[in-house]
């Protein structure tokens, strides 16, 4: 929802200087997106020392206050209810032209009162609203430069940014900004690695070091966001929001004995920005554990969603074979039958991550959406790092029609990479591509402004062993600021530490917009408890309460936490425990009036058991958890009748869709008609619609035939279709498919979208005078690291990363990059009669390996090589192909390892028919 804002009274007593800040203020906020539903400004006289108080909305109990003393160092203390829960930390920053950190006056103040209404597409909350009070105070500085530094006081917290620089660039060097506890207080820290993967230890904030790994600086250890600590009888998690490319991530720097926490800025390098430059918010969470758990405030600060139009975005359960059957990615058989299980089970999404392949993707996915299911594809961010390859990729996977990918390895905070995020979330934006991003930094607001992304990993998660105490901390830590991609659920897991009931459990426990389940099929027909209540799971909530449960897990009886999430009338209720057996107990005053059928599922005897019973909101649920166990349950509204909170699962049928021809030959200009009947045997099907999709074929294509719909379209009757094709006079020699599809209403009802049904139509262009293999599409391609590249030297993970292909100096501007051991196919359709290569190891491997090359053709070796080395001159390879179908072009080892074996296959030119 937006709002209008209006400004009343003058923004400055103070001159020029303080105008430009207190407009600075509004025009940087409100150009971040921020929205100002009633804005009641009011001015302060100057004021060189002191202290000034910035009071939050009414009830909250929090305030702010700046102080500012005789040397001209501003600070920043909280108060809750009075009493303090961080100490006086510095305020300041310094510029390439200016240290605004020393020597500073207040020329002015300026107050308005912000409200934030929004809704999102995933989160523990799916509608917000949020009032915070905000001042700008503006200071000078002795050379008469200007800092604005904006400070925001919510229900659940406090926030302040810099407002810094005129026209042109901005460069920040360093922040003074510092959080300062007690020494004693209770502290929840994680050492800062970009991955943020590393163990949470509970520890104090003056003794937080003693937990680092041996990776100080001197004194110095730095801790990743967001870190909690519990502080004049409150809790505070800090962290930063709304950060993008104009500045870099940040952590906290930490003097070993000390309880100042001071904003490291990423790598400790400076950011450079157009000026002027709002930085991002220095947040504080302040509450108690129900405050902290339920806070939305990292989302509150940040830009309204990028994104109008959000029906396309649509959270889900998948199911992620890699965690329990690594090589299964690789394997399109094997991919099929997790495809069958979320289809089974009602599941929305499969994902398939690294190993996938490009000659199978789309005709699983086509597999897929046939039965209601969409696919998600892994990408490692080098193969997505640049324009180009992203260009590439993006509407080729969106054309196959996958539905959204995850992106992995990224692991930086620095400003480039926020860069890269904000480029890829325009791009993936435009093209209606959801997003993951795995091997990520944290959240900070992203998922409001850019509201397709579904998940971010940032988190030490089951793929990284177990440890159910970092479980408990991860609950009051990191998934308070978004979405966790923690892949829970791992039931068949070899040697796993908790029990069944917890395993349930953490996918409600633990928020994500998309929730990967870890397990493979058979590992969940083993369990069909778990698997009834996972069918049922949401995985974007209306609310989310801590039920009960504490981070202090020092503390006797505060190893566990449970959490209650509501997606329209039914609540789902998780509860994990660390340690030895406990009773675990959650009071269910979250439920509201009448009488609620809860259904529970806990451990017994090394197998899950569920019991269904009545209950109200004066009742307490109590459950006798095993070691490292928990429970999950589902409560809903107890009608008469009703006998379990289930709703059905509802799946796709079977069809029919058939194409006359499947496969035809045409020559540049020629054409193929194309017959196609749709059937649905055993169930009646609404919102009918077949078409062949112009869209996706080359251009100077054309097509003649209608669209053909139906409203209704009973069991048994066939709808049919007919188009006649024609080839584009230019098109060069090779396969082209044509998509027919049809789709129609998702028998599931809401939200879900149309289930899609497509074949294709496999168009050979003849291949004809001279033809490259690196333009031709591959039947199959195996690599020893990372992609095959076309006209490229082999890179690094992602496609698109080589170097132009050079062998002994010369430069080669078509073929082949690979790494051995290495084979690609290709289909040269029987008509070319020779294959002519300069084949050797790249120069960029310094003269370092060695390989062999084999050409085969339908199977059979047609020439060869001895081994080549790095460093040498490229050889002449050449190959009769009279009659071949399938050609294979296959690089070696040499013998000795696969290290440095760069081989390329430079021109890998075929000589074909007229």
């Amino acid at each position: 929802m937006h709002f209008r804002h209006s400004r009343t009274g003058r923004t400055s007593r103070t001159g020029p200087a303080g105008k430009a800040v207190a407009g600075l203020a509004l025009a940087a906020l409100t150009g971040s997106g921020l929205v100002v539903a009633a804005a009641a400004p009011s001015s302060a006289r100057p004021q060189h020392s002191g202290t000034t108080t910035i009071a939050g909305p009414a009830h909250s109990g929090l305030t702010a206050q700046v102080t500012v003393d005789g040397a001209g160092e501003p600070s920043l203390a909280v108060e809750r209810n009075g009493r303090p829960v961080l100490l006086p930390g510095r305020l300041g920053i310094r510029t390439g032209t200016d240290d605004l950190t020393t020597g500073l006056r207040l020329v002015d103040r300026h107050d308005r009162t912000v409200h934030e209404s929004y809704r999102m597409t995933a989160g523990k909350q799916a509608v917000r609203s949020a009032t915070m009070r905000e001042s700008t105070l503006t200071f000078r500085g002795a050379g008469g430069a200007t800092l604005g530094v904006v400070v925001r006081v919510s229900d659940d917290g406090v926030a302040y940014r810099y407002l810094v620089g005129g026209k042109g660039q901005v460069t920040v060097t360093q922040e003074a900004s510092t959080f300062q506890l007690p020494v004693d207080a209770k502290a929840w820290v994680q050492p800062y690695n970009p991955s943020y993967e590393t163990e949470r230890t509970q520890t104090t904030a003056g003794a937080a070091n003693d937990a680092q790994p041996k990776t100080c600086d001197g004194d110095t250890c730095s801790f990743g966001y967001p870190t909690l600590f519990e502080s004049g009888g409150s809790y505070v998690l800090l962290t930063e929001a709304d950060v993008d490319g104009r500045y870099s991530g940040s952590h906290l720097d930490h003097q070993a004995g000390s309880g100042a926490y001071r904003v490291a800025l990423a790598d400790d390098q400076p950011v450079t920005a157009a000026g002027p430059l709002a930085t991002p918010w220095r947040t504080a969470i302040v509450g108690n554990l129900d405050t902290i758990v339920g806070s939305t405030l990292v989302d509150d600060l940040a830009p309204p969603s990028k994104i109008t139009d959000t029906s396309w975005i649509r959270p889900g359960v998948d199911d992620w074979s890699w965690l329990s059957d690594g090589s299964s990615p690789a394997n399109f058989q094997r991919q099929k039958d997790f495809v069958d299980y979320a289809a089974a089970h009602g599941l929305e999404y499969t994902l398939v991550d690294a190993g996938w392949q490009e000659s199978w993707v789309p005709e699983l996915v086509r597999y897929a959406r046939a039965k209601g299911v969409d696919v998600l594809l892994w990408f490692d961010w080098n193969a997505l790092r640049t324009q180009a390859q992203r260009d590439a990729w993006l509407p080729k996977v969106k054309a196959w029609g996958v539905a959204g990918v995850k992106v992995d390895y990224m692991y930086s905070d620095a400003q480039s990479t926020f860069q890269w995020y904000d480029d890829i979330l325009h791009d993936t934006a435009r093209l209606k591509l959801m997003i993951d991003f795995h091997g990520a930094t944290i959240p900070r607001g992203l998922q409001r402004t850019w509201p397709q992304v579904m998940s971010v990993e940032a988190v030490r998660g089951e793929e990284n062993g177990q440890n159910t105490t970092r479980d408990i901390f991860l609950a009051f830590t990191r998934n308070v600021v978004g979405s966790m991609d923690y892949t829970p659920t791992w039931f068949s897991r070899p040697g796993r530490k908790d029990t069944l009931a917890r395993e349930l459990a953490l996918p409600v426990v633990f928020e994500s917009g998309w929730t990967s389940l870890g397990d493979k099929p058979e590992g969940f027909a083993a369990q069909p408890v778990a698997e009834k209540y996972l069918e049922q799971l949401p995985t974007a909530w209306d609310e989310t309460r801590l039920v009960s449960g504490s981070p202090d897990v020092q503390a006797a009886g505060d190893r566990q936490v449970v959490i209650a999430r509501r997606s329209g009338d039914r609540w789902f209720v998780g509860g994990i425990l660390a340690g030895q057996a406990d009773t675990m107990k959650a009071p269910l005053g979250f439920l509201g009036k009448g009488s609620w059928l809860l259904e529970t599922v806990g451990d017994s005897d090394g197998k899950l058991q569920r019991t269904v019973r009545t209950v109200t909101a004066r009742d307490t649920l109590t459950v006798d958890a095993a070691t490292d166990g928990g429970f999950a349950a589902l409560a809903c509204p107890a009608t008469r009748g009703r006998t379990d909170c289930e709703q059905p699962v509802v799946t796709a049928p079977a069809t029919t869709l058939t194409l006359d021809p499947s496969a035809a030959t045409a020559e540049p200009g020629g054409g193929v008609r194309i017959d196609a009947g749709f059937t649905s045997p055993q169930a009646g099907l609404h919102q009918v619609r077949m078409t062949l999709d112009r869209s996706r074929l080359p251009q100077g294509w054309t097509v003649s035939g209608r669209d053909v719909t139906k409203g209704s379209l009973r069991a048994g009757q066939e709808l049919g279709g007919q188009w006649r094709v024609t080839v584009g006079k230019d098109q060069p020699g090779g396969s082209v498919d044509v998509p027919v599809w049809v789709e129609y209403a998702n028998p599931a009802g809401g939200k879900a979208p149309p289930v899609h049904v497509e074949q294709i139509v496999h168009v050979s262009i003849p291949l004809h005078g001279t033809a490259y293999a690196s333009d031709q599409p591959f039947v199959s391609a195996t690599n020893g690291w990372g992609p095959v590249e076309r006209d490229q030297s082999n890179g690094e993970t992602g496609s698109g990363d080589g170097k132009p292909i050079t062998i002994g100096g010369t430069v080669y501007a078509k073929g082949l990059g690979v790494n051995a051991p290495s084979q690609v196919a290709i289909d040269i359709q029987g008509r070319c009669t020779r294959f002519e290569a300069h084949v050797g190891v790249d120069d960029e491997t310094g003269g370092k390996g060695s390989v062999t090359f084999t050409v085969l053709g339908d199977g059979r070796q047609l020439a060869t090589t001895d081994v080549l080395r790095g460093g040498q001159g490229a050889v002449d390879l050449t190959a009769d192909t009279t009659g071949v179908h399938t050609l294979t072009l296959t690089a070696g080892d040499g013998g000795d390892g696969t290290s440095f074996d760069h081989a390329d296959w430079g021109t890998a030119q075929l000589t074909c028919a007229d």
